[in-house]
């Protein structure tokens, strides 16, 4: 039986929750300010063949869980047919209860699938299967048409440096009405891991900006180049995905000096290496400020930690876990580097060890400067925190020791069409919190004061907080 789950009032455990969920947040639109959508896709306004190509594909999420239940890993990344996989991962799903995959699971057939009181499991796993497969083939499941479903207004992509940016370009010719723009995100060119890799990129952008890359201020002026582009585009923010914030001291002198050895293929000591990241992502702040951006930093993933997956699948494959990196010092410097020079950019933080929450909580207040309502904010529960726990602890622990009211609210970070109930999730979770405090006498039942909170922060904050227009 599934009468009592996922019915209308999913996770809305007072009246006032139900009320303030149903009358302020369900309708809202989505400002999907951060995700990995292949713009390709959307331009193309593309179809997919079935619900393998459009659930599994990519979702390293999933294909953890389908590891952890025994699947070979043929039915995960490997050649199996799409069928097979699917089996697999409806045989996986009745053992995720407790993770939110079994939630974002069923929401998703839900929305925009329309299947609802029908559990996933390998008894129902053709019909589903078939059903939702008829109905991504058709053109009302089109990419674009699940976007028009799920009430998007805005998505920001992610996008390397060296991107032509040319599907971008084709969704506006096309008049396409979801706003949909791309995010710089240039942690390539501070690769200095791999220093093969970091070459060939620079080779590559010196000859999409037609410039002989020589010394570090060729270099500069490339990247530059390719940010001004980027800005013309559309491009209003950028992204970093970082173990930790990079703030080692350097000179100008030593920079240009590791510019050359990185250009001559002469490894740089562990001090080095954090030399140039530092002075690197000052220069990308800098980039960012000038332009009016917004930066945003990840911090604390630990990537491609199996190597045997690592070498046969490669990277984003569900390897990656949460850092204990050091994270507040080396955040500090870098955040007042940029703000004594008065060119801080309006910055969100996020990070992926919940041991971290309290400390960015914290650091946002440091650095806010009266320019803007909430300049400085502290993003929501990330990666392996994106669940109703995380999800709370963020919220709760940012009430405590800032201001929630101002806080720009959920992203999907997701690779998939099909992920925007993670929009339904965070606004039931953050009703059902106010909606408990306001029946523990904690806060008032001001339903228009909490409304318009509500509302602020599923959608009027990130909407007002970005310098993208809707139009």
């Amino acid at each position: 039986m599934t009468s009592h789950f996922l019915t209308e009032d999913f996770l809305l455990q007072t009246e006032t929750a139900r009320r303030l969920y149903h009358d302020h947040a369900a309708k809202l639109p989505i400002y999907d300010y951060h995700c990995h959508l292949p713009a390709h896709q959307i331009a193309s306004d593309h179809r997919f063949e079935n619900l393998t190509q459009a659930w599994l594909h990519g979702d390293h999420y999933k294909w953890r869980a389908m590891r952890t239940n025994g699947v070979a890993e043929k039915y995960i990344t490997g050649d199996a047919g799409d069928f097979e996989k699917f089996e697999q991962w409806a045989a996986t799903v009745p053992y995720c209860i407790g993770n939110p995959l079994y939630h974002w699971t069923h929401l998703e057939l839900r929305n925009p699938f329309g299947i609802a009181g029908k559990l996933l499991n390998p008894q129902t796993a053709k019909d589903i299967y078939h059903a939702c497969s008829e109905m991504l083939r058709t053109a009302e499941f089109s990419v674009r048409n699940i976007m028009r479903k799920m009430n998007v207004k805005l998505v920001c992509t992610t996008d390397g440096p060296l991107d032509s940016l040319e599907h971008h370009r084709q969704i506006r010719e096309d008049g396409f009405e979801i706003k949909v723009h791309p995010a710089w995100r240039p942690d390539p060119a501070m690769a200095v891991e791999d220093l093969q890799a970091l070459n060939a990129f620079i080779d590559k952008l010196g000859a999409l900006c037609d410039i002989e890359i020589v010394s570090f201020d060729d270099y500069l002026d490339a990247l530059v180049q390719r940010h001004s582009y980027f800005h013309e585009q559309g491009c209003r923010l950028s992204d970093h995905g970082l173990e930790t914030a990079y703030a080692e001291d350097y000179t100008e002198k030593e920079v240009r000096i590791l510019f050359g050895k990185i250009r001559a293929g002469r490894e740089l000591t562990a001090r080095e290496s954090l030399q140039f990241k530092a002075a690197m992502m000052v220069e990308f702040g800098l980039m960012d400020a000038e332009r009016g951006w917004v930066q945003q930093l990840h911090l604390g993933a630990l990537r491609n930690n199996c190597t045997r997956l690592y070498s046969q699948r490669g990277p984003d494959i569900g390897c990656d876990s949460i850092g204990d990196f050091e994270i507040a010092r080396p955040l500090a410097r870098f955040l007042d580097r940029l703000d004594r020079r008065g060119r801080l950019p309006k910055t969100i933080l996020y990070n992926l060890n919940p041991r971290d929450n309290a400390l960015l909580a914290t650091m946002i207040g440091n650095f806010q400067d009266g320019s803007a309502p909430g300049k400085m904010q502290w993003g929501s529960g990330w990666w392996f925190l994106d669940q109703k726990d995380g999800m709370e602890d963020q919220m709760r622990t940012l009430a405590n020791m800032g201001l929630l009211s101002r806080f720009v609210g959920m992203l999907t970070d997701s690779r998939s069409f099909l992920s925007y109930p993670r929009h339904e999730y965070f606004r039931r979770t953050l009703c059902n919190l106010l909606g408990g405090d306001v029946e523990a006498g904690l806060v008032p039942r001001d339903m228009g004061l909490l409304g318009k909170m509500v509302e602020d922060i599923c959608y009027y904050n990130a909407r007002n907080y970005f310098p993208m227009q809707l139009g």
